[in-house]
């Protein structure tokens, strides 16, 4: 099983830098994107079948903004689209398929975190939405198993960006998140229990696994990157995870996408 993540900053404007294309070539089981940024008018005729994949799709209400899709090879037994809040299902945040069987409970997700950097407002409503996201996925994991592809928009460790002590009092790498992150992926009781995939395979790996860059100066030239991009899963999922990479040889968007193998079926 290959499984992708990736943040596409508009599902049009990648598509003309050539990610569909790249797609294709990847061969891949499950693609969730993020920031779609385009409404069913768009999406329905033109990316809802791509690559041997059918996607599937949860809509900002406001036009050009947020949206994540969630493309897979499999037919899903079911589709969930939103959180069932109204504030955040609004900005379209979650789409969730699951590929249930007797014996089995599995979903695939594609996620899409609130940003808090443009405005102290949007980060209280990022906290509102870390609030909400922990008990779904602390329940989710009582009932299923489970990936979730996303941008977290939180860069945990100091390991996870490139100049992380000039990035102690922004969005992404606030005490808070990074508690947050922390907490979601202890193993101790009362903890989330989740799987960080990507680390799980290279615990070590600092600048080569960065998935965002600014647009700002020379962020992409330079590396000056944040690893904000996750599959995030339950530990027997995440225990079947083989290989894991970040491409960079193209630029589609300012995030790469995260790829990783996993050895099991829907």
């Amino acid at each position: 099983m290959k499984i992708i993540t990736a943040n596409l900053n508009g599902i049009r404007s990648a598509a003309s830098k050539g990610f569909f294309e790249w797609l294709q070539a990847q061969q891949a089981d499950a693609l969730g994107v993020q920031e779609v940024k385009a409404q069913a008018d768009v999406v329905a005729d033109t990316y809802c079948q791509v690559a041997g994949l059918k996607g599937h799709f949860h809509y900002a209400e406001k036009k050009g903004y947020s949206g994540v899709g969630l493309y897979t090879r499999s037919e899903p037994s079911d589709v969930l689209v939103g959180l069932g809040v109204p504030e955040f299902d609004a900005e379209g945040r979650w789409i969730e398929k699951r590929f249930d069987q007797p014996g089995r409970k599995l979903s695939l997700i594609s996620c899409y975190f609130p940003s808090g950097s443009s405005s102290e407002e949007r980060q209280q409503a990022k906290f509102r939405f870390l609030d909400v996201m922990a008990p779904h996925l602390a329940a989710l994991k009582d009932q299923r198993e489970f990936i979730l592809l996303g941008d977290v928009n939180i860069a945990h460790q100091e390991i996870d960006l490139k100049n992380w002590k000039g990035n102690l009092k922004n969005s992404g790498f606030l005490p808070e998140e990074r508690a947050w992150m922390t907490q979601l992926l202890g193993r101790e009781p009362g903890q989330g229990g989740l799987v960080d995939v990507y680390r799980h395979l290279h615990p070590s790996e600092g600048p080569a696994a960065y998935t965002w860059w600014s647009n700002r100066g020379q962020a992409w030239a330079n590396n000056v990157g944040w690893r904000i991009d996750y599959h995030l899963a339950t530990p027997a999922l995440a225990a079947t995870a083989r290989q894991a990479s970040v491409y960079k040889a193209q630029r589609f968007s300012d995030h790469a996408p995260l790829s990783i193998d996993y050895d099991f079926g829907l």
